[in-house]
């Protein structure tokens, strides 16, 4: 997926600090059925008296239809089989996991840290987008697709010294006893299927674990050396800031604890930049369900070729496969076709396929662990390039090749980006699109080539499309690379349909070619390389 030219790594501190701040602070009215973690002690209703979550359901009064009787709450609370309780093996990423909560704890001796998993996101009314746990609580616990919404990992400081303590807390599965299981939507079973139990949580993920009820105890208590991921969950960061003010031993002023805040963020960033063997098999994993992605779609060509909004059907053709294969799409699949190449973030996907255009496919198919591939390819509709297609093709295989050959441990991810515009501009300029020469083109100040390539090169990738965003940019731009880093390659060229800089021709062609890049310790591995990328593969791979 195109990188963005100015990354939020590339902002300040001050900015940083501001982002938190005003993700903080956010004074909108909120619905507290809507975030589990913080309603601990909300009111229930009536249709729900018996209901022992705390989370009053969705079904509100004026429209539920629900049986309250306890004549009815006796009755379908009865008569029901016992379930397995065979408790699992720790997952595979429980290891590394423990090993990164470690590494973040050292950072912050005698802090408590508190990476909530997030809520579900209101989609419309009632109705929700599909959950997706935050990256951050993710790679400290190892919990991906299956994870449960409003829970929170706590690290708690020893009192001892530095070492921590994990818990996690989350909402367990409640007994047939409560209204919960048939009568709340947004969290009974009936409506969203059974949830794992404590033990079973605990030892899947190599976790303490506790009820999330008993978290408000923690949550309430004055404590101006608790951090919080800020952007998680809005009434967790704000029940953090009123235990951090109702300390009395507090001396920061609110902007240094939103530094302080915006740090951790930081530090949980910038752990990810290096991949762990865990991490980078999985994202083998998804580059190769990524791969079948393609071949799905190069084997429906001929109904997308036929159907007016064909790009709808690149994108159900790919997200079939993401569903079957992984837990979903790592972002908006982009399948621009002819002119709406050009436009680097094309998601609304409505436009035809057709023979003689160009298509862009940048998709990347995300597993349940939730790392994502990123992968694009710019193929002919018709099966065969033509010669000025094939021209702008070839030039920007080689940039990408170009940046490959130069990765190796010890250089900085910038000189990438570099070397790919080199030939961008040398290849631009050879075709008389530019008014100096390449060389000129290239100074800080000229930069004539860019207008054909707006974008980043690269890109990390990982747990997020764009991983490892909030790093420093002396870590990531200004970063030296080092074995396990892993992050793309996608230099580009597009010329506008209405662009008067270059000859008739070229109006309308965008292409863009990406890989999936893994340093190693003596170079670099395409992860992505299986993926036909040459001119000729590709044909070949559409006949």
């Amino acid at each position: 997926m195109a990188e963005n030219e100015h990354p939020a790594q590339n902002a300040s501190p001050e900015q940083n600090a501001g982002l938190a701040q005003n993700a903080g602070l956010v004074k909108e009215p909120v619905d507290a059925r809507r975030l589990g973690t913080a309603a601990i002690a909300s009111p229930v209703s009536s249709a729900a008296a018996h209901d022992t979550s705390g989370v009053a359901p969705r079904a509100t009064e004026n429209r539920s239809t629900t049986p309250a009787s306890d004549v009815f709450q006796r009755y379908i609370g009865a008569n029901w089989a016992e379930r397995p309780t065979a408790v699992p093996a720790p997952r595979a990423a429980a290891a590394s996991a423990a090993g990164r909560r470690e590494r973040v704890a050292a950072q912050y001796p005698q802090r408590t840290l508190l990476i909530p998993a997030g809520s579900a996101k209101v989609r419309s009314n009632d109705t929700d987008y599909p959950y997706r746990a935050h990256s951050a609580f993710a790679y400290l616990t190892g919990w991906g697709s299956d994870s449960v919404a409003g829970s929170v990992l706590v690290l708690h400081p020893n009192t001892a010294g530095s070492s921590h303590t994990a818990t996690l807390y989350f909402r367990p599965a409640a007994g047939r006893d409560s209204s919960e299981f048939y009568a709340n939507p947004d969290i009974g079973e009936f409506w969203t299927g059974p949830r794992p139990t404590l033990d079973t949580v605990a030892a899947d993920l190599g976790l303490e674990v506790r009820a999330i009820s008993e978290l408000s105890e923690l949550l309430d208590a004055p404590d101006a050396s608790c951090l919080v991921v800020r952007d998680a969950d809005v009434l967790i960061t704000a029940r953090v800031d009123s235990r951090r003010a109702a300390d009395p031993t507090q001396s920061a002023t609110p902007d240094a604890l939103l530094q302080q805040d915006a740090d951790l963020a930081r530090e949980l960033s910038e752990l990810r930049l290096v991949k762990d063997d865990y991490e980078v098999s999985q994202l083998r994993l998804a580059v190769a369900a990524t791969a079948r992605g393609f071949d799905d779609v190069i084997a429906d060509r001929t109904a997308i070729i036929a159907h007016p909004r064909g790009e709808r059907l690149v994108e159900g053709t790919f997200y079939r496969r993401a569903r079957a294969d992984g837990n979903a799409v790592g972002y908006d699949t982009i399948a621009a076709s002819g002119a709406h190449a050009c436009i680097l973030h094309w998601v609304r996907n409505d436009g035809p396929v057709l023979a003689g255009d160009l298509m862009l496919l940048d998709a990347g198919i995300e597993l349940d662990s939730y790392y994502t591939a990123d992968i694009t390819r710019t193929l002919p509709v018709s099966g065969v390039f033509s010669a000025v297609q094939r021209r702008v093709y070839e030039a920007v295989l080689e940039a990408a090749d170009a940046a490959f050959q130069i990765v190796r441990p010890g250089i900085r991810f910038r000189e990438l980006h570099q070397t790919a515009m080199a030939i961008i501009a040398e290849r631009t300029a050879e075709w008389g699109l530019l008014p100096v020469s390449a060389a000129e083109s290239l100074k800080p100040e000229n930069q004539f080539h860019r207008r054909y390539m707006v974008h980043g090169t690269s890109h990390h990738l990982g747990l997020d499309v764009h991983d490892c965003a909030q790093a420093r940019r002396e870590l990531y731009l200004d970063g030296v690379l080092e074995a396990g880093m892993v992050f793309t390659i996608e230099p580009g060229l597009y010329f506008q349909p209405d662009d008067l800089t270059v000859p008739e021709e070229y109006r309308g062609i965008g292409v863009r070619i990406e890989d999936n890049i893994l340093v190693t310790a003596t170079g670099a591995e395409n992860l992505s390389i299986g993926i036909p990328r040459t001119a000729d593969d590709v044909e070949r791979w559409l006949r």
